[in-house]
């Protein structure tokens, strides 16, 4: 089994937890702009960041350095609809992407700037797997946000408190 074989294995199981998390959140006047700390995003920018995470994969495997200016505005998604539609794409973008690399292609070196100065830089396959784990940790976050507004959460790696183990099936 090659590299990418086994990073699109864990990709695509997260994947659909991660979709089926957005599909829940409500990006409507009333929450969008919910943060529940001052120092938090607002809903509409971390599910947007969720969404888009997954094609970041193909900017890892397709280039050799990202360099964001200082100033850059990301993407804000208008609806759950759009969210879900920025999300698919960024998916099968970030998917295809990692597919068809080789080994030899992930044993490459990917560099991310802010600016003038290198924040992070590392071999691709460890870039894509950080990657994974980033949008891991941003569904979390946003469960959070979900859970204080009172919106069901899904279950991600077993049952939720709203989504109770059923038994055997």
């Amino acid at each position: 089994m090659t590299t990418a074989q086994t990073i699109t294995i864990d990709f695509d199981e997260e994947i659909k937890k991660t979709r089926s998390m957005l599909e829940r959140v409500p990006l409507d006047d009333t929450h969008r702009g919910y943060r529940p700390h001052e120092k938090s995003m607002s809903l509409e920018k971390l599910a947007t960041h969720v969404a888009e995470l997954p094609g970041w994969l193909k900017m890892a495997v397709e280039t050799e350095v990202l360099e964001l200016k200082p100033g850059f505005k990301p993407q804000i998604a208008g609806s759950t609809a759009e969210l879900l539609e920025i999300f698919d794409r960024s998916s099968d973008e970030g998917r295809a992407a990692v597919a068809s690399a080789s080994d030899e292609d992930l044993k490459k070196t990917w560099t991310f700037k802010f600016g003038d100065q290198i924040a992070f830089s590392a071999v691709r396959s460890n870039v894509i797997r950080t990657f994974v784990n980033h949008l891991i940790h941003h569904r979390g976050q946003l469960s959070v946000y979900l859970r204080l507004n009172d919106i069901a959460i899904p279950g991600m790696y077993g049952p939720s408190a709203d989504e109770p183990w059923s038994g055997p099936r």
